[in-house]
């Protein structure tokens, strides 16, 4: 197969939809019998993922690695940034932590050479199995104020030669301003790369656009690729947790309502995809006590600082609410920092999340959590010691230990024991994605409806939504172009 020219698609600004872009692409050279790989260098997110290999990288780039038909690995990403405060974030580097810094300290004192050096050996990596790389961005490429820092947007473009695409987000507005002062403000070595823009997010009838795309391309002096329209119909893993705020929090009458408690450093939401997608599934974010009392079933959810959380809940009035809820019988069940939050205690000796040594829990199961510095990252599969039926795959991501006092919920594919079972209605686990096997969904459905049967794939529905937004790119972005920009 030929070789072809890496792609990247940078942005005017975050959340344009770059990540669904690039799964789009990646799907589409897979298609067409290439090999493609996703890379971004450097990653800030709470959604993560482990590899086969046990290392962490961002959810989005393992998501891609799905629409390329491959395993993931940790030189799609390279450094990925956790916030675990307003200004401090747990530094990944090639998949295990590095420590925490701030803003300042990461961007201000970080040797960005050296760790620019460290991204392009792992694109480089890449680029010897993979062919072509799909290449995202992060952010916005026209801060100048972070062009000496930039190891993720044009400084990666350049140094891979790669064709460059710039992807607007025209629901915000201004998307004439954008991307011209986008492309204008950029140095000439590095404006050179832009061959196209993409405009993203297009609501209505694209016809009253035309006038617009002609102007926009005079005015920039590149080529308008596509206009991509605003869907909701196709499923995709969304990485940034914005998504949270166009999603339902609201209970719906004749439907199971599970409310999935909303923490100011909620971790992982994709853990619930599955469960929006059941059809007798109503899955909502609960903020209040009429909310959480509503529900049929309660998820406490992971958390990127757990006692910071569980001092939240503690503050607006949500603890007494979730034990009362609790002492009458209502299934509640915890995942990851979730689960350690329905326990006694959360110890933090050392400062791994912050200054609070400690926390009380919410004293429903018998456990203990004492964070350490060792990070576990682990895919595993997994049985409920209770009914050997419920059974699956999912990965672990925590910095705690957590003794149990009590019966474990499963056993690993490794001898060990995971979580902690007070009764079929409440138990915890570390196991992220266990909602994402069909067995556990209906063993938590069937605490409300006995006779309920679930008929669910998430991976059939994960190819399905490939699928169809490949399609829709297709037909809505002048492909054979793109691939003259590629072709060597």
């Amino acid at each position: 197969m030929r070789k072809l020219r890496p792609i990247m698609f940078v942005g005017t600004g975050s959340d344009v939809g770059k990540s669904v872009l690039n799964a789009a692409f990646c799907r589409i050279f897979m298609q067409d019998g290439y090999s493609p790989a996703p890379f971004k260098a450097q990653n800030m997110a709470l959604n993560s993922f482990v590899t086969p290999d046990g290392l962490e990288i961002g959810r989005a780039q393992a998501v891609q690695a799905e629409a390329c038909g491959i395993p993931c690995s940790v030189e799609m990403n390279p450094v990925l940034l956790k916030p675990s405060g307003d200004m401090v974030s747990q530094v990944v580097l090639n998949g295990k932590p590095a420590g925490n810094k701030s803003a300042s300290k990461y961007f201000l004192e970080t040797n960005r050479d050296a760790l620019f050096a460290e991204v392009m050996k792992s694109y480089h990596r890449l680029a010897e199995r993979y062919n072509p790389i799909v290449i995202e961005g992060a952010g916005s490429i026209s801060e100048m104020n972070l062009w000496d820092k930039d190891i993720t947007n044009m400084r990666v473009a350049e140094a891979a030669d790669a064709a460059t695409i710039l992807v607007a987000d025209i629901d915000r507005g201004g998307v004439f301003a954008s991307v011209y002062g986008s492309i204008q403000l950029l140095p000439p070595n590095q404006r050179k790369l832009i061959k196209g823009v993409l405009i993203n997010k297009f609501r209505g009838d694209e016809s009253l656009f035309h006038e617009g795309r002609r102007m926009l391309e005079e005015i920039s002096g590149v080529p308008v690729l596509g206009v991509i329209p605003w869907f909701r119909d196709i499923f995709i893993e969304q990485e940034d947790s914005v998504v949270l705020d166009h999603l339902k929090n609201q209970p719906q009458k004749g439907k199971i309502n599970i409310a999935v408690v909303r923490l100011k450093h909620m971790a992982n939401f994709t853990d619930f995809d599955s469960l929006r997608h059941v059809p007798e599934v109503n899955l909502y974010y609960a903020e209040s006590e009429d909310a959480l009392t509503a529900a049929d079933i309660i998820i406490l959810p992971g958390s990127k600082n757990t006692i910071a959380d569980m001092e939240m809940l503690r503050h607006r009035g949500l603890e007494s609410v979730l034990m009362r809820l609790h002492q009458n019988g209502k299934p509640i069940y915890g995942i990851c920092g979730g689960f350690q939050m329905m326990g006694k205690i959360i110890q933090d000796p050392d400062g791994v999340e912050g200054n609070v040594s400690q926390t009380k829990g919410l004293g429903i199961l018998p456990v203990e959590t004492v964070f350490k510095g060792k990070k576990k990252t682990e895919q595993c599969r997994f049985e409920f010691l209770n009914d050997d039926n419920v059974k699956g795959s999912g990965y672990e991501i925590h910095m705690g230990v957590t003794k149990v006092d009590g019966n474990p919920l499963c056993r690993l594919n490794n001898g060990e024991n995971d979580g902690c079972f007070l009764n079929e209605k409440t138990w915890g686990t570390y196991i992220h994605g266990v909602f994402d096997n069909a067995s556990v969904i209906r063993e938590i459905l069937r605490q409300v409806n006995p006779d309920i049967e679930i008929n669910f794939s998430l991976r059939d529905l994960k190819e399905e939504g490939f699928n169809k937004l490949a399609g829709l790119v297709r037909e809505k972005v002048d492909l054979e172009r793109i691939y003259g920009f590629i072709r060597k």
